[in-house]
């Protein structure tokens, strides 16, 4: 069953894809599939380094904020690449390591407001 929603989910999106790119089919059918491949590669490795709560904490932060999700799985690709996770991954070490990418991506912002025509000052 599980097959056949996999394979109605492919074909919608091949459609879409023919649509939106207007090209070669072939060309928009290879890219979906190497797309699709790469996902299953990454979530093949999430869940070899990740324990079922630390992997159903990221999904969660995936529904929020996708962008941050991304980051973290690469970031997390690349300590198991690099060999800094020695055994599967818990919730608590996710958010350590989700408190640590938040730290650096702080961003202030201050605004200097233009004092054209201050009335304030020739009120006297």
């Amino acid at each position: 069953m599980e097959d056949d929603e996999l394979a109605a989910i492919r074909n919608k999106r091949m459609q879409e894809l023919q649509r939106m790119g207007g090209g070669d089919p072939n060309r928009a059918k290879q890219q979906a599939e190497a797309r699709e491949q790469q996902e299953m590669q990454i979530n093949s490795i999430l869940s070899q380094i990740l324990t079922q709560d630390a992997r159903a904490r990221l999904n969660s932060i995936a529904l929020v904020k996708p962008d941050k999700a991304k980051q973290l799985e690469g970031m997390l690709i690349n300590m198991a690449r690099s060999g800094q996770l020695a055994d599967k991954m818990t919730e608590d070490q996710l958010v350590k390591v989700l408190e640590q990418v938040s730290q650096t991506k702080k961003t202030t912002v201050n605004f200097q407001r233009r004092r054209v025509m201050d009335s304030d000052d020739e009120d006297d």
